[in-house]
């Protein structure tokens, strides 16, 4: 099976209806199991930056069932799954990578992707397709020139991350045959930078991991097919969603984004702000266990809970920011939650960044006259992920 469409008639993602924002208040997973729903933008921040809640523990004794189909997060030995020292020990390997400041270095390579894919946006037919043309094809060039995988089959690469990251598009046992071949992959693309090393993330983890004593190839396997689908698959869904916003309610906003990467880079975070990846579904990811009693928002968490971070309010929280639809030209009077807070912090947080920023710049800058060819009710959707985001979406200039 493949991601599709349905007859079913879908709202654009920033039309998402959410729930308010509240103290912690009991729920239940798609799996039926029960959490607490965590909502507040502080209360989210708080679990996030406190050692009482983990995700080792979830897959401790007891663990309980988190997802329907198992997919790439529901990995003991991934670094999302580890905590403390061991945590620690993996983000290491690759942390060093995704610093402000080594991401100010790519901004020129990036920007010429950018460039790049642009050029041939623009000789293209009348309606032309934006996400087959610009959006989909950014993120997997940038994270493939990245980690030196220029020479794999990008429709591969396309291939793993849907299954990765399936919410029921397909089949616990396709997802697990499509895990196996990542992992085959990855492996062997470990076994070949460590003989061959080069110039590239991989070839620099396996570096890190071989001087690290504790990081084996067990561990460093689930780091690079993760780094694979999380540098592209968000910052993919972000940026389709933020087309459809700025084609439609969001227009007024598009001159703004051709004048400079400083406003686009305003306008990128409000949008990742306030337009949901997410069905308001809770993201794998977003899920702790408290391993001992603690207050959040007023209200006694017991130990060995299970909480889920609705991070989609969090954002949207009236007490932290103005309500209705966002101003694209008013920085962020407090940090979003986007990207998590504290240790399990988005490494790839500053590159989604920065793709988002120069796509939306140099996009408005390039097509200022960028026209709609879809409505609301007419666009096709990818669906069956854990994320939602448009398949096709025509446009004129």
């Amino acid at each position: 099976m493949t991601p599709h469409s349905t007859s079913r008639p879908l709202v654009p993602m920033h039309h998402m209806s959410l729930p308010e924002s509240g103290p912690p208040r009991r729920g239940t997973l798609a799996t039926g199991t029960p959490v607490w729903l965590i909502s507040r933008h502080a209360d989210v921040r708080q679990v996030l930056m406190d050692p009482r809640f983990n995700r080792s523990s979830l897959y401790g004794d007891d663990p309980p069932r988190l997802l329907a189909v198992p997919n790439l997060l529901d990995n003991p030995d991934g670094m999302l799954n580890q905590d403390g020292p061991a945590h620690q020990r993996l983000r290491r390997t690759v942390q060093r990578a995704f610093t402000p400041r080594a991401i100010a270095r790519w901004r020129p390579w990036v920007a010429g992707v950018v460039e790049t894919l642009l050029d041939r946006f623009a000789e293209q037919p009348q309606p032309a397709d934006i996400i087959e043309g610009f959006t989909r094809p950014l993120p997997v060039s940038v994270i493939c020139r990245l980690m030196g995988l220029d020479h794999v089959d990008r429709e591969s690469i396309r291939h793993w991350s849907d299954h990765a990251l399936s919410g029921g598009a397909h089949t616990a046992e396709e997802v697990g045959r499509a895990m196996r071949e990542f992992g085959e992959f990855a492996a062997q693309l470990i076994a070949e930078r460590r003989a061959a090393p080069g110039d590239d993330l991989v070839s620099e983890l396996v570096a890190a991991g071989d001087a690290s004593p504790g990081v084996d190839d067990p561990q460093l396997v689930p780091l690079v097919c993760g780094l694979v689908v999380a540098g592209h698959e968000t910052t993919m869904t972000a940026l389709g969603n933020a087309v459809v916003y700025l084609l439609t309610d969001g227009r007024a906003a598009w001159q703004g984004l051709a004048k400079d990467e400083a406003a686009a880079a305003t306008a990128a975070e409000q949008l990742l702000r306030t337009v949901p990846l997410s069905e308001g579904r809770v993201l794998p990811g977003l899920i702790r266990r408290a391993v001992e009693d603690a207050e959040i928002g007023g209200v006694t968490i017991p130990a060995g809970s299970v909480v889920a971070l609705q991070t989609n309010v969090a954002n949207r929280d009236p007490h932290v920011y103005p309500p209705g639809p966002p101003d694209l030209s008013a920085p962020l009077p407090t940090p979003s939650v986007v990207f998590g807070a504290g240790p399990h912090h988005c490494l790839g947080a500053w590159l989604a960044r920065l793709e988002l920023e120069l796509a939306l710049h140099h996009l408005a800058a390039r097509f200022p006259q960028l026209s709609a060819g879809f409505t609301p009710d007419t666009i096709s959707w990818r669906e069956g992920q854990m994320t939602r985001s448009p398949l096709r979406l025509p446009v004129t200039w």
